[in-house]
């Protein structure tokens, strides 16, 4: 670590399963260390899967003012404005015409449009999905096109799923987010292209940031910079793609990444 500050002056984090516990709390220990971590000069960033209501909640917590990566990046918002600084769109007709009205009994759709999350195709499921995320989910049709779209499985795997949109519209991105959550983007969206519009708006180099999830939607963010951290009980493939490894998120995996920063900067 320089004078200046972190060698890593940016830090990324995803929410659920990274910084945020599956009791929907972050996780106390990572909130002390990100908090050493911004005395230290260091500035925090998050990207996430979920929508401006959802993910500005933990923002706030965090008494973060940075601009916040959502909808697994196809938008990128600043939360002080509520501005879109990037704001992509899913062209949705091949959804609504091929691919919902083929999915297996007991899978839902969810799309979001504006800061609404609509309840495309109800099943048991989104309930659960709803509550976690403690948002609500409208029965009415979207009034603009959507950002994103999910689809939400009562159990894995998902690969059905998978080669039923791939094949219907082939025109999209999609995502793994959660073992039962197929998540359908725009397709120049990505965790990984938003933090490297972002960076490049900012002009700091990616190589100077350093970024942590656990699935594979974060892949592609972790790979784009300088220092790429996997959480330990997070996804194989998320693991496998990492500089380093660290422990599971109750345990503080966060916590375990700006430990390491503040040390040396340096993967072991």
């Amino acid at each position: 670590m320089s004078a200046a500050g972190p060698l890593f002056p940016w830090l990324v984090t995803d929410l659920d399963g990274t910084l945020v516990g599956r009791d929907l709390r972050i996780v106390a220990r990572s909130a002390d260390a990100l908090r050493r971590y911004r005395e230290r000069g260091g500035t925090v960033y998050i990207a996430t899967g979920r929508n401006e209501e959802s993910a500005g909640r933990y923002h706030r917590d965090l008494g973060l003012d940075t601009p916040m990566i959502l909808y697994n990046g196809a938008r990128v918002v600043d939360p002080a404005t509520g501005r879109r600084l990037l704001d992509l769109r899913l062209d949705d007709s091949c959804l609504r015409n091929a691919v919902l009205p083929e999915l297996p009994a007991g899978v839902g759709a969810v799309g979001f449009a504006g800061e609404n999350a609509y309840a495309l195709r109800a099943a048991p499921a989104l309930a659960d999905y709803a509550r976690r995320d403690g948002i609500t989910l409208r029965t009415d049709a979207p009034a603009e096109p959507l950002t994103k779209a999910m689809l939400i499985a009562p159990a894995p795997p998902l690969n059905g799923l998978a080669a039923l949109v791939a094949e219907r519209c082939p025109g999209v991105r999609l995502l793994q987010s959660e073992d039962t959550y197929l998540e359908i983007l725009p397709a120049d969206a990505g965790k990984g292209p938003a933090l490297r519009w972002l960076t490049e708006r900012e002009g700091i180099d990616l190589s100077r940031v350093a970024a942590i999830g656990d699935n594979p939607n974060d892949i592609d963010m972790m790979t784009a910079v300088g220092l790429g951290a996997a959480v330990g009980d997070g996804h194989p493939e998320t693991r496998a793609a990492a500089d380093i490894v660290v422990g599971g998120c109750a345990d503080g995996a966060v916590a375990d990444l700006v430990d390491r920063i503040l040390a040396d900067g340096k993967p072991e």
